[in-house]
């Protein structure tokens, strides 16, 4: 009988949500500093606006995954 490996939803989830945070910091560092910039904080703050929409949709798809697959599929758009 094979038993194959089992992977625990819960904790899949909160690696994707750990690997989420850190892709969204990254992506928000540079627009940090630009949105100081008196000449580029309105564009910065623009493009703020759409990294945390961009997020906060990923972050509902990893709460409402069902399967690793979805939660895969989020992990590989991360990279």
């Amino acid at each position: 009988m094979d038993m194959g490996i089992v992977i625990d939803l819960t904790k899949a989830k909160t690696i994707t949500h750990d690997a989420r945070r850190t892709a969204r910091a990254a992506e928000f560092a540079p627009l940090d500093v630009k949105a100081t910039i008196p000449s580029e904080a309105a564009t910065a703050e623009a493009a703020r606006a759409s990294v945390r929409t961009k997020y906060a949709e990923m972050q509902i798809a990893v709460d409402t995954a069902t399967d690793v697959a979805a939660l895969k599929t989020i992990m590989e758009s991360l990279v």
